[in-house]
């Protein structure tokens, strides 16, 4: 009989959920293409393993506690779409397809999916308007209020970049805002179109794709594998050991 003096219930109930999202989230098929989201991140090579759908380091699999937080962001970002709705802001998150706003390039092998686009509102802003949106911790979120957009969070930056190139709401600002996931606060920035920015992010995907078609592994960000983006990698052992390939078991 179980012992409900000593047995810890909240470590025995998030385990079986951390377990249960752990295996749907091993459904999901991988992707095959190079994400917008991701083209701004800083290690080329990462990207490599990503798009070969490398197997990850043991023990680097996304656990059950982040797969809520990233659950948590999905959720947060419909809650601030009502919002906008709710401050009269026309917001389709949808096209005429009932499909999410995307763009597919190079062979469909570098994808995007927009938050959504603004339509019609208030008349302080511009319209249409590409809008993107973030569930952040409260040091991106003062970060974000410090230093904007692009100097803070580079990756963010350049995925609104090619979203309004190839989206073609490029003329207009778009709206990126951020939620506080501590206390809730909203942080709101007009996103001018950057065009080298976007020729930049799209440039880096044609070398990506391009060394993935030769085999060829482009250069580790660091030298030493203790390099901050490499300790977060999750084929930080695979891409250090020697001898290897970005596609072998």
């Amino acid at each position: 009989m179980l012992d409900f003096n000593t047995h810890d219930l909240s470590d025995h109930l998030g385990t079986l959920v951390d377990a249960a999202m752990e295996r749907e989230a091993a459904l999901h098929p991988p992707r095959t293409y190079l994400g917008a989201s991701s083209l701004g991140e800083d290690c080329a090579r990462r990207l490599q393993f990503q798009y070969f759908n490398a197997p990850k380091d043991v023990g680097r699999h996304f656990p059950g506690r982040l797969l809520r937080v990233f659950a948590r962001g999905h959720r947060v970002e419909d809650w601030m779409a009502e919002w906008l709705r709710l401050a009269g802001f026309e917001l389709r998150t949808r096209n005429e397809k009932d499909e999410q706003f995307g763009f597919a390039t190079a062979e469909g092998r570098v994808r995007g999916h927009a938050d959504g686009v603004v339509v019609a509102g208030p008349d302080s802003f511009s319209y249409p308007m590409l809008w993107e949106c973030k569930c952040v911790g409260n040091k991106t979120f003062r970060e974000l209020q410090k230093k904007k957009l692009a100097a803070s969070r580079p990756v963010y930056a350049a995925q609104v970049a090619l979203y309004q190139a190839y989206l073609g709401l490029h003329e207009h600002p778009a709206l990126f805002t951020a939620i506080c996931a501590d206390n809730m606060e909203i942080y709101a920035e007009r996103v001018v179109f950057d065009r080298g920015l976007a020729q930049r992010a799209s440039d880096r995907a044609v070398q990506i794709l391009r060394a993935c078609d030769a085999a060829e592994l482009l250069p580790r960000i660091s030298t030493t594998p203790t390099h901050q983006t490499c300790r977060d990698c999750p084929w930080q052992d695979r891409c250090w050991a020697l001898p290897f390939s970005p596609t072998s078991h």
